[in-house]
């Protein structure tokens, strides 16, 4: 989703890097906790290569596109009752317990998916796993935080963003791993296990939050940990810094109410400019790509579930690799810029994958009498059509009210095939005739042009509105309604993400996949007038700044630059 990537500069990972030799305890409070990261991408992503084993083994979710989006989303669902819980959790009984009981969900979840005879309990298994996504995408940043050296914060918190998008690319490996090995999925799902053992392990280890310590009146406990982690020189003043911050928080804390954020015209309009980005991070696809990637790929007409898991690998590698690049570009080319270039690359690629798709349906291969006649389990939709069934192709096929599927043509897969019955006896015949087997999309000669187009899609999503959504919400809200106001935006993605994964798959069935690209175009067309109008630009404005911009005007049009320093202007 996905996982933004905090403010941070090249120096600060020099100095992080620096950091590893000076004082190595800092680097493994931060890869612990970060950990749950790891954990949150894998759960989040393992799903969409294991789902096409799943309906595999149970008929019910190969025909009910509705369970099959139901598998996926009720981890999302999860998501937001875990996030809500968690942060309770997180002010109740400390960071560290969170992480603890987040990968406790990830352990139980795991096993439950790995163990589950039925999609009833994989459904019951996601929720788990989801109620631990929502815990881990709260603790796990919050916890390397409270506990980094000023100077580094922004790249270390930055290592569980890189986590989470590595875990994602880490599920499609592991995904690719097992689909020769008896149980498939249950594997894919089941790994989850292992890290999450090691990081209960590690965490019971180490200390809990200084921060939360010494907001608890632990501050003789807090100071320990602190010594380990700042230098000498620098220690004091973090004493006295973290004494005013923690005095000043729960000073604010007590004032705030939510009739206070819709009269504080700074806040209210901050508001709308994060929660809107947040909103249309996720309705311009983004996880509809993460989680069900493999299936697009064979919408596009790749019938190899191995090939597709291949495929995925790579959009799931540019996704992380563009996290990389955001970190550069998004002091470089500041927020609102780097959201309109992504956004302006992103209608371009759903563009060409709306154009792809159509194509791919029109130029659909014919299903001949003759063929389908070869084998004793004709579609009998096709039957019926009797006199008028020379008009079916490919597509009317495996669209029709009887699960059926096609079964392509020797050699070269775009001529006439058969259209029967889909079971895995039939599947199994076709393969012996060396033919492919099609159920989700159709043989396209545009195939290639479509997976080109969903790479451009990752290339130009992931390093803008895959991070500019999470920095302007941390920079745009002032401090004493931060906490609340990031809280609003995060439900935000969550729902939003609910919707869109639930509804995905229902979609490409009820209007095709070239019309479900084309409304994910339309609302990143809107996507780019609501960034020109409302979002400001944060880059290098100071706080106090950014809350007078936002009062004095409405329509934020201007593109922010930062102001010269008095030594410049001389």
């Amino acid at each position: 989703m996905e996982g933004g990537v905090p403010e941070a500069d090249m120096s600060a990972f020099r100095e992080c890097l620096s950091l590893s030799w000076k004082n190595p305890y800092v680097l493994r409070l931060a890869f612990s906790a970060g950990i749950g990261g790891l954990l949150f991408g894998y759960d989040t992503g393992v799903i969409s290569g294991a789902l096409l084993y799943i309906r595999d083994e149970f008929p019910a979710v190969e025909k009910k596109t509705w369970l099959q989006e139901a598998i996926v989303s009720t981890a999302i669902a999860g998501a937001i009752i875990g996030a809500a819980i968690g942060g309770w959790i997180n002010d109740r009984f400390g960071r560290k317990v969170s992480i603890i009981v987040a990968d406790t969900l990830f352990l139980l979840g795991s096993i439950i998916l790995a163990a589950a005879p039925n999609p009833a309990t994989l459904i019951v298994g996601r929720v788990f796993v989801g109620l631990g996504v929502g815990m881990a995408s709260m603790a796990s940043p919050l916890y390397i935080s409270e506990a980094s050296p000023t100077r580094v914060r922004g790249a270390l918190v930055s290592l569980n963003s890189f986590l989470i998008t590595g875990g994602q690319f880490l599920s499609y490996l592991i995904n690719l791993a097992f689909t020769k090995a008896p149980g498939t999925w249950r594997w894919m799902l089941g790994v989850a296990a292992a890290p999450a053992v090691i990081q209960i392990v590690l965490m019971l280890s180490l200390p809990e939050s200084p921060r939360w310590l010494y907001r608890k009146g632990k501050e003789e406990e807090a100071k320990v940990i602190l010594k380990k982690i700042y230098e000498v020189e620098d220690y004091d003043n973090e004493i006295q810094a973290l004494k005013e911050s923690v005095e000043m928080e729960l000073k604010e804390t007590e004032k705030i109410s939510i009739m206070q954020l819709v009269k504080t015209t700074s806040v209210r309009r901050g508001l709308y400019a994060g929660v809107g980005l947040a909103f249309f991070q996720q309705f311009t696809g983004i996880n509809t790509v993460m989680y069900y990637s493999p299936s697009i790929v064979q919408l596009a007409g790749f019938a190899s579930k191995r090939t597709a898991l291949l495929l995925s690998l790579i959009t799931s590698g540019l996704n992380a690799f563009g996290s990389i690049l955001s970190i550069y570009f998004i002091d470089k080319t500041g927020r609102k810029k780097l959201a309109l270039i992504s956004l302006t690359g992103v209608v371009l690629s759903l563009t060409l994958l709306t154009v792809t798709f159509r194509e791919s349906e029109i130029h659909a291969p014919m299903v001949s009498l003759v063929e389908s006649s070869h084998y004793n389990n004709t579609c009998p939709e096709f039957k019926t059509a009797a006199t008028n069934n020379h008009n079916w192709n490919c597509m009317k096929c495996i669209r029709a009210e009887s699960t059926c599927g096609f079964c392509a043509a020797p050699g070269d897969m775009t001529k006439p095939g058969a259209c029967l019955i889909s079971n895995k006896n039939t599947e199994d015949i076709c393969g012996v005739d060396h033919r492919a087997w099609y159920t989700k999309g159709c043989p396209s000669n545009f195939g290639w042009i479509a997976i080109l187009a969903l790479a451009l899609y990752i290339i130009f999503f992931s390093p803008g509105m895959g991070t500019v959504p999470w920095v302007v919400n941390s920079e745009i809200y002032p401090l004493r309604y931060r906490g609340i106001c990031g809280g609003i935006a995060s439900t935000t993605v969550w729902v939003s993400n609910l919707v869109v994964s639930q509804s995905f798959l229902s979609l490409t069935v009820a209007i095709g996949p070239a019309w479900t690209f084309m409304i994910f175009a339309i609302i990143a067309i809107v996507a780019i007038f609501f960034v020109i109008i409302f979002v400001p630009e944060t880059k290098g404005v100071p706080m106090e700044e950014v809350e007078s911009m936002l009062e004095k005007r409405f329509v934020q049009i201007k593109f922010w630059k930062k102001r010269d320093s008095p030594s410049e202007k001389k």
